[in-house]
């Protein structure tokens, strides 16, 4: 694809970002669009935020679970940008106007106190390097009109990262077993999806070496201090505002985010 192209819709989604409107899909439009052109179609996505002042902070994976491959027809998580305009505190409204389709997916978020730099990062890398895991909450939402999207327009639009949520608690991921840990998220007041560690590639530890290995390979490292959003560990809920939301996994702790 060329560059002429990439930039235009680069552009288009964050013009769509800004304007909080959807686009038909772009797998619609350019059928043979490769997902590599799609991650040079969020480089210049991400570059439009970052040039307005926003900085990159973190990371964020996405399909990381067999029902989100097998909806996508992929076998391979994807990646995006975490930025400091996304980040909202424990508890703190999210007002809905700032979003377009939100969804809800509760993750066990990673903060590093050492980079990682692959290839060859395994399992133990990632547990020295992090510092603590925390529950979170990733505000999934996409530029893409009614969530038609192939992996080519997930990517492209930043992996349809909205915005997230820190929980309360940070612990020694060496403390918890991460695979089996459980997952209740409950929506006013009631459950309403339950999960496991083990839906992030088998583990969440699992998905960050996979991040920090495929990002080696691009030459890019996971840094010091920045947040990893694992994956979700159970469905997606679309959100309306009103609703009150809270995430308690196993050994870790809990995270509340409500919409206004």
């Amino acid at each position: 694809m060329e560059n002429t192209l990439i930039n235009q819709l680069g552009d288009e989604l964050y013009n769509a970002l800004c304007s909080r409107e959807t686009l038909t899909p772009l797998t619609e439009r350019h059928p043979d669009i490769s997902i590599e052109d799609a991650y040079h179609i969020q480089q210049r996505m991400i570059a439009r935020r970052t040039d307005k002042g926003a900085r990159v902070i973190g990371k964020k994976i996405g399909v990381t679970s067999k029902v989100v491959m097998d909806m996508l027809n992929v076998h391979q998580p994807d990646f995006g940008y975490l930025l400091d305009t996304m980040i909202y505190n424990e508890g703190e409204a999210i007002p809905m106007e700032t979003l377009i389709q939100p969804k809800a997916e509760g993750e066990i978020a990673f903060i590093l106190k050492h980079d990682l730099m692959g290839p060859g990062i395994s399992n133990a890398d990632v547990l020295r390097a992090t510092e603590c895991v925390m529950p979170c909450f990733e505000i999934v939402d996409s530029r893409i009109r009614d969530w038609k999207i192939k992996i080519q327009d997930t990517v492209a639009d930043n992996a349809s990262c909205g915005v997230f949520v820190l929980g309360d608690r940070a612990v020694d991921p060496r403390k918890v077993d991460l695979s089996t840990c459980g997952m209740i998220l409950e929506k006013n007041g009631e459950i309403a999806t339950t999960g496991a560690g083990a839906a992030a590639l088998g583990s969440p530890v699992n998905a960050i070496a996979w991040l920090a290995n495929t990002l080696g390979k691009l030459g890019i490292p996971l840094k010091a201090g920045e947040v990893v959003l694992s994956g979700s560990l159970g469905a997606m809920l679309p959100v309306k505002a009103g609703d009150n939301l809270r995430v308690t996994i196993g050994g870790i702790g809990g995270c509340s985010v409500r919409f206004n």
